[in-house]
């Protein structure tokens, strides 16, 4: 599955290079990946084989990276990677084809081809390019079990060997493996993964607050001896994912894969490593430009009195660290998901009756010197009543609430964050290595802490104001370090919007400010506007195109704007069944190919040309500028 052969990757390497874009990445979730026929069990993997050929797909457009979400196992009934595991790897991402291969393969494949035909028929009437999420995740389990037996008849020397090294490695020094792979046995014995609704000690096995320490140790050792096979089973599907984890960052050596480290964690992980939390707080998202009404994530807070300091970690940094250090293990880079959760987190009181109305009051955990409805985290504060806002009517969540700040206080606020960069360093990683989704909210000591340290943020573009010259996501604002994206995993796609703008006074001072930004000529300004107003295909390769226009050096496009797809992958704060289940299509090469000849998808040769002519009127600039103008052909009438 190829680029339309009229398609010269070298032409477009050679424009990213003279527009100074240091990295191109798609962002793909997952479950979103393509499978070819023969594997399709109703979600995606980058493992299997219709994954790996979108991968290479991507790699021939020009693309030098891919972003992925987070891989967490996710529950039954909760398909959001976002609280996913922190350690553990989704048992659906685990590609069955590999399984069928070879001359002792762990699934016979004629089980594989009967799943497969299973599949399609419950699966008849639904999009090919949506997740059938309860499905899938009971046919991993199915695929493991199948593994598992096979494993344990011995057959495969090589693959026991390489498994006994890797279980005997993890649970004598990773102690999430142990930890997982129980709390999986505990669910299936008291038949629900709600932990707070077993029996003690199993409620609170690795809690240091409850009951002895020898009595947990002794239940512990117990249910190692007698579950030994499910602990045993869980283990080699982690083994597996790990394998073929490996197998790909080798197979793609010229594409860097960037890893993301979600705000969040799992239910099991609080379960898990519940001592390093806050008492009755929980993480969400403030009031914002784009939640107005703020979102109760429930996700717990790390304890500050738990810190310790870089060169002693305390129980909760250590976290932070390990985690850090598993995910720079599998990839080249770091998505680090709303870092505000790690330098000044909003906070809000848990267990109450009405979390919507609890988070729009909460507060910030780090700059809450003298909040009334919030006097336990006075002592938490790193700032002094007088640092803040002077202005009474400023929110707490406003960014300038904090308006001042010390070198000592900056690098308190900084302890988290400092100790995830430290650990990137020692791995060899540099500075434009780790995203910060930064979106409309940036708080002044966050702020203040990614500047000093040389942070970009993250610039969504179709989320952009033209009615003002100061708006956060005008792409003229940016520094090189920034990201910049027409979208992201949260907001619809591009192909979807453009035609819903039309005949709108958005869409008119829109059209205006990207003549401004592309066309050098003030001259030719006005028709270039007129054919943006009137054909939603050029308004959306002219965003396209600012994106490599703009000063910022690195670009991320989403899969479903790459494609030319119109449906949302997610709908933030919303309830919906259809919320992480798009995918890319099975036949997307061909999909790709008529939808750009039609101008409906991204190509990167069009908005290149059209960048190329803005940023780099230059002779060489120029003709460059035409050769991918040719290459990519004209366009059919509107």
């Amino acid at each position: 599955m190829s680029p339309p052969r009229s398609y010269d990757r070298s032409l477009v390497r050679e424009a990213l290079a003279q527009l100074g874009i240091d990295r191109l990445v798609l962002a793909i979730h997952d479950a979103s990946f393509p499978s070819l026929p023969h594997e399709e069990l109703g979600r995606g993997s980058p493992y299997s084989e219709g994954g790996r050929a979108f991968l290479s797909f991507v790699q021939q457009l020009g693309f030098d990276g891919v972003l992925f979400g987070p891989q967490g196992q996710t529950s039954a009934v909760n398909p959001s990677p976002y609280d996913g595991t922190v350690f553990s790897r989704n048992l659906m991402s685990l590609a069955p084809s590999p399984l069928t291969s070879g001359s002792r393969p762990l699934v016979p494949p004629e089980r594989l081809a009967r799943w497969v035909a299973e599949a399609q028929v419950n699966h008849a009437g639904q999009a090919r390019d949506r997740v059938a999420y309860a499905s899938a995740w009971q046919g991993a389990q199915s695929l493991l079990d199948v593994a598992y037996e096979t494993y344990r008849r011995g057959e495969d020397a090589e693959l026991c060997r390489a498994f006994e090294s890797y279980r005997t490695e993890r649970l004598a020094t990773d102690g999430w493996l142990e930890k997982d792979a129980l709390f999986t046995v505990l669910s299936a014995l008291h038949a629900s993964d709600d932990w707070r609704r077993w029996p003690e000690p199993d409620r609170s096995l690795y809690r240091e607050d409850a009951f002895s320490s020898a009595d947990k140790r002794q239940r512990r050792q117990a249910l190692l001896a007698t579950q030994a096979p499910a602990i045993e089973r869980y283990a080699l599907g982690q083994f597996l994912l790990q394998r073929q984890h490996d197998e790909l960052r080798r197979d793609l050596a010229g594409l860097r894969l960037f890893g993301d480290l979600q705000v969040g964690y799992a239910h099991s992980d609080v379960w898990a490593h519940g001592s390093v939390f806050l008492p009755g707080y929980e993480m969400g998202a403030p009031p914002s430009r784009t939640n107005p009404d703020g979102q109760p994530w429930g996700y717990p807070v790390l304890d500050p009195r738990l810190y310790g300091d870089p060169a002693v970690p305390g129980p909760a940094l250590a976290l932070v660290t390990e985690r850090v250090d598993k995910l720079l293990t599998d990839f080249d880079g770091l998505r680090i998901d709303h870092p505000h959760g790690l330098v000044c987190p909003w906070v809000y009181m848990a267990g109450t009756a009405d979390p919507a109305q609890a988070v729009q009051r909460g507060a910030r955990l780090f700059s809450s010197p003298a909040v009334p409805d919030h006097p336990a985290l006075g002592p938490f504060s790193l700032v002094r009543p007088e640092q803040l806002n002077p202005d009474p009517h400023t929110p707490r969540h406003a960014d300038d609430w904090v308006i001042a700040l010390e070198p000592a206080q900056t690098k308190r606020y900084a302890v988290v964050l400092d100790a995830l960069l430290a650990r990137a360093q020692a791995r060899g990683r540099r500075r434009h290595d780790i995203l910060c989704e930064v979106l409309s909210t940036w708080p002044f000591p966050l702020e203040t802490v990614m500047r000093e340290r040389a942070l970009g943020r993250f610039c969504v573009t179709q989320k952009a104001n033209p009615e003002t010259s100061h708006d956060v996501y005008d792409s003229a604002r940016l520094e090189p370090n920034d990201w910049i994206m027409v979208g992201t995993h949260d907001t619809p796609p591009l192909w979807a919007l453009a035609p819903a703008w039309q005949g709108t006074r958005k869409l008119e001072l829109r059209a205006l400010h990207l003549a401004r930004r592309l066309v050098p000529d003030d001259r030719a300004r006005p028709a270039f506007a007129e054919e943006l107003l009137g054909d939603p295909r050029a308004l959306c390769n002219a965003l396209f195109a600012e994106l490599f226009a703009s000063p910022a050096r690195n670009v991320s496009v989403f899969f479903a704007d790459l494609l030319g797809q119109t449906e949302t992958y997610n709908r933030p704060g919303v309830k919906d069944a259809l919320n992480w289940t798009l995918r890319v299509p099975p036949d997307f090469a061909g999909v790709y190919e008529a939808r750009t000849a039609r101008g409906e998808a991204l190509d990167l040769r069009r908005a290149l040309a059209l960048a190329l002519r803005a940023k780099q009127p230059t002779a060489e600039g120029l003709a460059l500028a035409t050769k991918l103008e040719q290459r990519a052909g004209p366009l059919p009438p509107p």
